[in-house]
């Protein structure tokens, strides 16, 4: 199996050194408690927060990388995802309509939500256009936070099952839960924050 995405003394003043190496359409699943590093460590791989250490995608080195194109190659997804725009479509850079509503179907989302105005979304709303947005350029990796924290369970049943499918095209996941039952359907990987610092479990 190819390796996807390879992180090597990945480090910042306030955690780490973290080590993980995740194949070509693996899942990395992380718990642990709030506050101990998780939301941090996707940050870090992203490059969104200050830190040291090597980062590689299919054996290219982060460093070597715009910071653009590294992020969009390597995505990552809030818990809180961000808004900045008043409605919804104009956060779909392209616009591409079709591609837009299928994915939102698979999510239980109606049509009419993507010309919506962001502040009449819900919560479970956001996240899960939020997932759209991210999916649409098929990046090689995706780091979600808590991708299904606010989610019912028929959303969180339709939320895995495309996750799965990405997966199986080549995907690779690093994913951020508190929910071990998750970690166990999603993850082939799976790890425990601890104190700001990560085992394998």
């Amino acid at each position: 199996m190819q390796t996807s995405l390879r992180v090597k003394q990945l480090r910042s003043a306030y955690a780490g050194p973290f080590e993980l190496i995740l194949d070509q359409g693996a899942c990395a699943a992380i718990t642990g408690p709030s506050g101990s590093g998780k939301s941090l460590f996707l940050r870090m791989i992203a490059d969104l927060d200050p830190n040291e250490g090597d980062v590689w995608l299919n054996e290219r080195e982060r460093a070597a990388v715009p910071a653009p194109e590294w992020r969009r190659q390597v995505t990552y997804v809030s818990a809180e995802s961000g808004w900045w725009a008043d409605t919804v479509i104009e956060h779909f850079p392209g616009n591409r309509p079709n591609e837009i509503e299928i994915l939102s179907a698979r999510l239980g989302l109606r049509r009419e939500l993507v010309d919506a105005p962001v502040a009449q979304l819900s919560t479970g709303e956001k996240q899960r256009l939020a997932l759209v947005r991210a999916l649409l350029p098929s990046p090689a990796v995706l780091l979600l936070d808590e991708p299904t924290g606010p989610l019912d369970e028929d959303s969180v049943a339709r939320l895995e099952a495309l996750l799965q499918e990405r997966m199986a095209s080549g995907t690779s996941i690093v994913l951020v839960t508190h929910d071990s039952n998750q970690a166990q359907r999603l993850g082939s990987q799976h790890y425990r924050m601890m104190a700001r610092h990560m085992e394998k479990v």
